[in-house]
């Protein structure tokens, strides 16, 4: 019965349809391809399958797929992709829990590089615009520093489990083309960097650029990036407590405070 088995998971085959394209202004086509099927493989090591023996379901040769990934632990971000409609880590989405076939397109709100890979420079030019980062002065050692309070400290841990994966505002129906709305990522690092002992000294910075054309008032109040976020991040609590604070430093600006 063993060998059956073994014999029987041994046939099986994945099918994947791939959107590809050779280059950023080139038209996207699709391609299919057979894997063979292993017990717990995750859409990764499909993908590092069809790198090895690129070899479309028809026998026909092609050119390996080019996609992006690093950690392979749902760490690094960098294998978002839309997969069978929706946008998700390819290295922790498994096989055996998706529909057949299985198809693969690069994130649409960002610009296509070749097949799977992005360019995420918009998330990257919104976390600058934010300054989504802690200043440092100087190069010599500053000590500890402040310590955070532990009510604060246990949810600006959430938020610091960002990974700038981009599936957020691939989600967003206000992340496209037509306009310049930062996303939902960049506003949840605002509220997790101003409530830092020492960042929150340029947190003035960070609201006024979230109320900049582009800022915080381009949120729909869709939701889908609280409920795509692979990492459980409470983005739209962040969007409603930043929404709080822009209205409360206006307020400010103008009554002269």
């Amino acid at each position: 019965m063993a060998v059956t088995t073994t014999t029987t998971t041994a046939a099986r085959k994945v099918k994947f349809v791939i959107t590809r394209r050779e280059r950023p202004e080139a038209s996207p086509f699709t391609e299919e391809f057979e894997v063979p099927y292993r017990p717990n493989m995750n859409v990764i090591s499909a993908l590092m399958e069809i790198q090895r023996n690129p070899v479309k379901a028809d026998g026909e040769k092609t050119a390996p797929v080019c996609w992006e990934s690093n950690c392979l632990e749902e760490v690094c971000g960098a294998c978002s992709m839309v997969i069978n409609g929706k946008p998700r880590q390819a290295c922790s989405t498994l096989v055996d829990k998706l529909e057949q076939p299985i198809r693969l397109e690069p994130m649409s709100t960002f610009p296509v590089v070749r097949d799977l890979v992005i360019n995420r420079e918009r998330m990257f030019k919104a976390l600058k615009k934010v300054k989504a980062w802690i200043p440092i002065d100087g190069t010599y050692d500053l000590g500890p520093g402040p310590r955070l309070a532990e009510s604060k400290r246990q949810w600006a841990y959430e938020l610091s489990k960002c990974m700038t994966c981009g599936v957020c505002l691939e989600a967003c129906p206000n992340v496209n083309e037509r306009n310049s709305f930062i996303g939902p990522a960049a506003i949840s690092q605002v509220r997790l960097f101003n409530v830092h002992p020492t960042g929150e000294m340029n947190a003035h910075e960070r609201l006024e650029a979230l109320m900049e054309e582009g800022g915080i008032e381009g949120c729909g109040n869709s939701q889908n990036c609280v409920r795509s976020c692979p990492k459980g991040i409470p983005l739209t609590t962040s969007i409603a407590a930043m929404n709080r604070d822009t209205t409360k430093h206006m307020f400010k600006q103008w009554l002269g405070m």
